[in-house]
C-alpha cells in the first residue's frame, strides 16, 4: 500500500500545482481589471498578492483545514460514552489499518445517511458520520462505512481533498469578488470611475478578465474532481480488505444512496462524502458523475467480491476491470505484496437481532401487542393489557399500541388495502370488526393477511 500512497501524493501535488497557477492567474486578472493606470502593473501586483494569499490559505489549510470542514458541516465531537458502538468500530478499524493515531470522531445531526473523512496531518484526522447513519445501519454496515473512510485516511486521500477544498473555496471567493466588483463599478457615476475602478480599464482587458472570472471556478472544480472517482473505488477495495465482509459496505451504500441528502451541506464539502449528498437522486447526472462513480457499480463489484469467497486487492481489481472495462487500480508491486483472506461470516450481533425478531413474531402470534416508538424502542404488551396508548419509558413520548404508527386501512379496487410505511419496524392496525389487531413484523413480506375472527382479507402494499 505504500506505493499507492506515494502515487496518491504525487497526483495530489500535480493537481494542487494546477490550482496554484489558476489562483495566481485569477489574482493577476483581478489586479489588471481594477488597476486602471497600467493593467500590466496591476496584473503583476495582483499575482503577487495571489501568491501571498495562497501561502496564507495553505497555512490555514495545513493547520486548521479539517476544523474548517467540520465547522461548515456543523459537526459535534463524539465521546465513547455518547456513542459506544461507533467509537468501538472506529477503534477496530484503526487497529486493522495500522494507523498510529486514533482519528477523532464527529457526528452531524441529520436524518440523512452519509459520512466523510478529513485531515491533512497524520496526527490529526477525523471521521464524521450523520446521526441517521448510526441509527439506521447494522453494525456490519456501519463497520463497512467506517472502513471506507479509514481507507481514505490510510491512502492519504484526505490530504488532497481537504487542502484542495480550502483552495477551491478561495478561488470561488476571488471570482465572486471580481463579478460583484464589476456590477458595483458599472453602477458608479463618471466621477467615481475616474478615481479608479474596474470599469475604467481597457474594454479588451475587461472582457478577458470577466471571462476568466467565470471560467476559473469551473476549472478549479474540474481539478478538484479529477481523481476523486477512482479514489472511491480504491477506498471500497481497501475497506473490503479491512473488514473481510464486502457485502456490509455494499448493503450500507444501498441504504445511503436512498437517503444521503443533507440540507445544509456546501458545494465545496459535498464531494468529500461517501455519496455526494447533492446529487444522490440523480447519480448518473453530469455533476454527480464528476465527483463519484455510480453507487450501483460500486455495489455490484462488492457483491461479486463477497460471493467469490476470498477478499484481496487482486480479486477486486479483476472484477473492477470486468465491470467498468477500465484499466487496473493497483500496480503490480502492490498486488504482489497483498494477501488473500477468506470472507468472514456476518457478525454475531446481526444473528442476535434476527433471533430477537423471530421471538417477537412468536409473541405476536400468542396475542402480545408490539409497538415501535420513534426512538427505536419496542414496547410489548400482554393480551390482558387493553391499553390503546402507552408512554415510551425511554423518550417519554405517547404512542398508540395499534393504528397510529402505521397508515390506516383503505378501500382498494379489489378490497381492503393496508400500505406499509416502514418495513424495518413493527406496524399494527385493527381489523374493522374491532376484535383483532394485525401486527406486521420487520420479517413479514406477505401480500395479504386474514382476520382470525371475521376472516376479512386485507391486501398489504409496500413502499416503492
Amino acid at each position: 500500500m505504500w506505493e499507492l500512497i506515494r502515487i496518491n501524493k504525487r497526483k495530489s501535488l500535480f493537481v494542487l500545482i494546477l490550482m496554484f497557477i489558476l489562483m495566481v492567474s485569477l489574482s493577476g486578472a483581478v489586479g489588471a481589471g481594477f488597476y486602471t493606470v497600467d493593467w500590466v502593473t496591476g496584473m503583476i501586483w495582483g499575482a503577487l498578492i495571489g501568491v501571498v494569499l495562497w501561502a496564507v490559505q495553505a497555512a490555514v489549510a495545513y493547520f486548521a483545514g479539517d476544523d474548517i470542514v467540520l465547522h461548515f458541516n456543523m459537526a459535534v465531537v463524539v465521546t465513547p460514552e455518547s456513542y459506544p458502538q461507533l467509537y468501538n468500530i472506529v477503534e477496530e478499524m484503526k487497529i486493522a489499518s495500522g494507523l498510529q493515531v486514533m482519528p477523532e470522531i464527529y457526528i452531524v445531526q441529520s436524518s440523512g445517511l452519509n459520512a466523510f473523512a478529513t485531515g491533512i496531518r497524520r496526527e490529526k484526522t477525523a471521521i464524521c458520520v450523520t446521526s441517521g447513519l448510526v441509527e439506521n445501519l447494522t453494525r456490519d454496515e456501519l463497520q463497512g462505512v467506517i472502513a471506507h473512510e479509514m481507507s481514505h485516511i490510510m491512502n492519504r486521500d484526505v490530504l488532497f481533498m481537504t487542502f484542495a477544498g480550502v483552495m477551491l473555496g478561495t478561488i470561488t471567493m476571488l471570482s465572486n469578488v471580481m463579478l460583484k466588483g464589476t456590477v458595483f463599478a458599472n453602477s458608479e457615476n463618471k466621477r467615481s470611475r475616474k478615481k479608479g475602478g474596474f470599469s475604467g480599464g481597457h474594454p479588451a482587458v475587461i472582457i478577458v478578465v470577466l471571462l476568466f472570472a467565470v471560467i476559473a471556478p469551473v476549472l478549479a472544480r474540474i481539478f478538484y474532481f479529477t481523481i476523486s472517482k477512482k479514489r472511491e473505488y480504491l477506498a471500497d477495495a481497501s475497506a473490503a480488505r479491512l473488514t473481510r465482509y464486502p457485502i456490509g459496505l455494499a448493503s450500507a451504500l444501498q441504504k445511503i444512496a436512498k437517503h444521503s441528502s443533507i440540507d445544509f451541506v456546501s458545494k465545496i464539502t459535498a464531494p468529500m462524502f461517501i455519496v455526494n449528498p447533492q446529487f444522490a437522486a440523480d447519480e448518473d447526472s453530469l455533476f454527480s458523475a464528476s465527483t463519484h462513480p455510480p453507487v450501483y457499480k460500486r455495489i455490484a463489484i462488492l457483491t461479486q467480491l463477497q460471493h467469490g469467497g476470498k477478499v484481496s486487492l487482486e480479486t477486486y481489481q479483476r472484477i473492477y476491470e470486468k465491470e467498468l472495462e477500465a484499466s487496473g487500480l493497483f500496480s503490480k508491486t502492490t498486488l504482489e505484496t497483498d494477501k488473500s483472506e477468506a470472507v468472514r461470516a456476518e457478525s454475531a450481533e446481526k444473528i442476535s437481532e434476527s433471533r430477537k425478531d423471530l421471538a417477537d413474531v412468536i409473541l405476536a402470534n400468542a396475542g402480545f401487542k408490539i409497538a415501535t416508538c420513534e426512538c427505536g424502542l419496542k414496547i410489548k404488551l400482554p393480551p390482558s393489557d387493553l391499553r390503546m396508548k402507552v408512554v415510551c419509558p425511554r423518550c417519554r413520548k405517547e404512542i398508540s399500541v395499534s393504528g397510529s404508527n402505521a397508515a390506516p386501512v383503505g378501500n382498494g379496487e379489489d378490497g381492503l388495502v393496508f400500505k406499509r410505511k416502514n418495513v424495518n419496524s413493527w406496524e399494527s392496525f385493527p381489523c374493522q370488526c374491532g376484535r383483532f389487531t394485525f401486527q406486521l413484523s420487520p420479517l413479514f413480506r406477505g401480500t395479504s393477511v386474514v382476520c382470525r375472527h371475521c376472516r376479512t382479507k386485507v391486501r398489504i402494499e409496500y413502499p416503492e
